[in-house]
């Protein structure tokens, strides 16, 4: 017979006396306090949570508004431009703020980068604004319009 059977207290000595598991136990000990916390929470909602089947316990529900028509909507490619410009500009702003924390170790060579980085940034905000992809004034509606009389 190659096992002997163990009691667990047996196997806890077993695992303690093994040097390399003793650095480990602390994190075998943490993990399983919060299986056991979880099991307790999920354990409490079932035993104390109410059930009940309505008609309109299933139906989708959001803001008090109850839904009507179908949820696919279609947006103009306006709102997609202003989403990836919103992108562009929110990822350079982090850039320039990570320049900004170190900018005493990156010396002249970081300081002429983040110019020339800016200087790009500025450059492309004026084509933006020259071919007028940022304008939904009335030049936009028109646009709008005439598609419409397209479509007709």
């Amino acid at each position: 017979m190659l096992f002997k059977k163990h009691s667990i207290i047996n196997w806890f000595y077993i695992i303690m006396s093994a040097p390399q598991t003793i650095a480990f136990l602390p994190f075998l000990i943490y993990a399983g306090l919060v299986v056991l916390l979880v099991a307790i929470m999920i354990g409490l909602s079932w035993v104390l949570g109410e059930r009940h089947k309505e008609k309109l316990t299933d139906e989708p529900y959001e803001s008090g508004i109850p839904p009507t028509g179908n949820a696919r909507l279609r947006f103009s490619s306006h709102f997609y431009l202003i989403a990836i410009f919103f992108v562009i500009f929110d990822l350079d702003a982090v850039f320039i703020l990570v320049w900004a924390v170190s900018f005493r170790e990156l010396g002249v060579a970081g300081y002429l980068g983040i110019v020339v980085f800016i200087g790009v940034l500025i450059a492309v905000l004026i084509y933006e604004i020259g071919i007028g992809s940022l304008d939904f004034g009335p030049q936009g509606k028109k646009i709008l319009k005439y598609k419409n009389r397209l479509l007709k």
